[in-house]
């Protein structure tokens, strides 16, 4: 999906930085400087590494955070990491993608920390000492997903992500269960 937008940006300072904060903190001074549109996406650790070591100001900046620290960094709940990272960054919000390799859907955030799914994902919150039983709106617990998108593939994930569902059907992710597996996609980029 990134690199399907990298290539439509057309952009020379489009790419994949992937630990070289330095090149990526010089493009995004450069493109502050000049005012051009900004969209920086990365998983959790990588924004709290650029934003501890290259903090910057840049209240134009929309930041897209594609959730967990990988086994990198001690997990941060939500709220926790968002206000570290608008300080670093100098902005008013975080923007979020919720999702998983497993899955061909994801949802979104608009900066609030509440999830929406498309009309093919649904997500329930399961007791987190019975798998079996879900539970009311606005209880934490074990976040699943139903995604119809995945097609002749597995279209039920029970996660180890902790959340809260909305009447609405949107919902919130409070953080991991103890002692989770870390997973994620860019598990398989060799650092």
């Amino acid at each position: 999906m990134t690199d399907h937008l990298i290539q439509q940006s057309k952009n020379s300072f489009s790419g994949f930085y992937l630990d070289d904060y330095v090149s990526l903190s010089k493009s995004l001074s450069t493109l502050k400087d000049h005012r051009h549109k900004t969209i920086l996406l990365g998983v959790s650790y990588a924004l709290l590494d650029l934003a501890e070591q290259f903090p910057m100001h840049f209240p134009e900046l929309i930041i897209l955070e594609t959730g967990g620290m990988k086994g990198r960094r001690k997990e941060l709940v939500k709220e926790e990491l968002h206000t570290i990272l608008k300080s670093g960054f100098g902005v008013e919000k975080i923007h979020s993608e919720y999702g998983m390799t497993e899955l061909l859907s994801q949802a979104y955030s608009k900066g609030d920390g509440i999830f929406h799914c498309p009309p093919w994902m649904k997500v329930r919150i399961r007791e987190m000492n019975d798998p079996f039983h879900f539970v009311d709106h606005q209880k934490t617990g074990g976040v699943c997903v139903t995604d119809l998108a995945n097609l002749n593939s597995c279209a039920f994930i029970a996660t180890q992500d902790l959340g809260r569902l909305f009447p609405n059907g949107s919902f919130e992710i409070m953080g991991r269960f103890d002692d989770s597996e870390a997973r994620g996609c860019n598990l398989l980029v060799d650092f």
